[in-house]
């Protein structure tokens, strides 16, 4: 038998909703008690410069075992 964590993180995937992120915390056991959104960034080189642009972000939640 395996020993769950008691908490665990999930990261919402590219081709996946938040709604099934939650559906898939559920049917493992585990209840999200925060949500994390982290901005994602590309460089770009603009007239000479690097710049740093956002261009997404990346959704995770923290489950507690239930």
């Amino acid at each position: 038998m395996t020993k769950k964590t008691k908490k665990r993180k999930y990261e919402v995937s590219e081709n996946e909703t938040i709604t099934d992120c939650l559906e898939r915390m559920k049917k493992d056991g585990y209840m999200p008690v925060r949500r994390v959104e982290e901005p994602i960034f590309k460089e770009e080189i603009i007239n000479g410069k690097k710049e740093i642009i956002p261009c997404g972000k990346k959704t995770i939640f923290e489950g507690k075992l239930t």
